[in-house]
């Protein structure tokens, strides 16, 4: 978005953004041209939806909370469409004026109309079948970059209201995206269906060996190699694999796996390698065809260094350590009530942490891993105790020795 403020006068629009000669004429981007350009992007859906999966980099500005986006759609279901959008027209009233400003700051132009009231009361005193009908899209050629662009759940009243009032008061940059949030949606799962990957390289090992910590060190000199599933999760797949670390959703997953494909990927893809479910996000069919079919190379390390990494992994905080106590009985169950209930907790509460490692990999981890990798076949092998020299030593390998397969 270009800088500088831009002042804005109480005069129509004044060809700007898709310049209409109609107020009501809103000009709309489709959803290529908004992920393709650079221009801002405000979601004007409640918290709740934008925190279950939002566009790359848009700013969550919603036109109505959880708790009235929720009153308006029981009166839309057992009401009327009608019952739902006199309902909603009296909140946006209040939320309009408060918005405004919040627009005004991000998008840096100065609101000069004198007339905001009376504009508002006029934009919300039409009945939900004259402005539903008023408000026709336009579709612009190119989106400029200083172009924001505002969208709802499917391009509805929500996102075509407010940019209309925002358009009758001069600020003829804000567009709609045609069909909303659905359209974001739709381009995600045809984006990841239709993906195509490089020869792919899988890092396996025992828990603890550290492949995620060569997985990132490998990306930190060689950006653009690695697709971090579980950096992309928020989930280290594994039964413990959510504590200390913020899971999201399964949108939100194949969102930012298209944003990295998006992003363009280099001559090879390396991953660590996962299992289809990484926590409650299932891998996308296109890029676990890439893993499953990868180069597996094997890292190594000794017990005391993997207890070390998980130690650090998990118990790094507070709030960590508490999660952790809170998911050990599931553990326990797995390895035996009977002889096991409360024991992990107790050594975790009696400061024997060590002890507590050592056991969940080998009465646990170390066995699971064996047993579901049996099968597989290493290409190459080497000691991960040392995460840099141990991503510097698979960069010169595949760059030198891999041969896909």
């Amino acid at each position: 978005m270009k800088a500088g403020a831009t002042e804005i006068t109480p005069s129509p629009s004044s060809g700007g953004v898709g310049s209409a000669t109609s107020s009501n004429v809103l000009p709309t981007a489709n959803i290529r041209q908004v992920l393709d350009g650079n221009s801002l992007v405000i979601d004007l859906r409640s918290p709740a939806e934008f925190e279950l999966d939002h566009l790359p980099g848009a700013l969550s500005m919603a036109l109505f909370d959880d708790a009235e986006r929720a009153i308006v759609g029981t009166l839309y279901k057992r009401q009327s469409p009608e019952a739902a959008f006199d309902e909603a027209r009296e909140l946006a009233r209040d939320r309009i004026r408060s918005l405004v400003g919040e627009i005004a700051k991000a998008c840096r132009w100065t609101l000069t109309d004198s007339d905001f009231e009376a504009r508002l009361i006029e934009m919300t005193s039409a009945g939900v079948e004259s402005l539903s009908g008023e408000l026709v899209g336009q579709p612009v050629d190119d989106l400029p970059s200083d172009a924001v662009v505002f969208h709802c759940w499917r391009g509805g009243l929500r996102s075509r209201s407010v940019v209309a009032f925002l358009r009758s008061l001069g600020f003829d940059r804000a567009v709609v995206l045609e069909d909303g949030y659905k359209a974001y949606r739709r381009e995600v799962v045809r984006e990841l269906e239709d993906a195509s990957f490089p020869p792919a390289i899988v890092l396996r090992g025992l828990t603890g060996v550290g492949k995620t910590l060569v997985l990132r060190e490998l990306e930190r000199i060689r950006p653009g190699w690695t697709v971090d599933l579980e950096l992309l999760a928020g989930h280290r797949s594994s039964i413990l694999g959510m504590v200390g670390l913020d899971p999201c959703s399964q949108k939100a997953f194949d969102s930012r796996i298209a944003a990295q494909l998006r992003a363009g990927l280099s001559s090879c893809v390396v991953y660590e390698g996962e299992s289809r479910k990484v926590g409650d996000a299932i891998v996308p069919t296109s890029v676990w065809s890439s893993l499953s079919s990868g180069t597996n190379i094997r890292l190594t390390a000794p017990i005391s260094y993997r207890v070390d990494v998980l130690i650090d992994d998990y118990l790094a905080t507070p709030e960590s350590r508490q999660e952790l106590r809170e998911r050990l009985p599931f553990i326990e169950q797995r390895l035996g009530a009977t002889k096991w209930k409360g024991e992990l907790v107790r050594r975790l509460d009696g400061g024997l942490e060590r002890e507590l490692v050592e056991i969940l990999l080998e009465r646990y981890y170390d066995p699971l891993y064996s047993h579901s990798g049996k099968e597989t076949r290493y290409s190459h092998s080497m000691d991960s105790t040392d995460p840099v020299r141990a991503a510097v030593d698979l960069a010169e390998w595949i760059e030198n020795d891999f041969v896909p397969h």
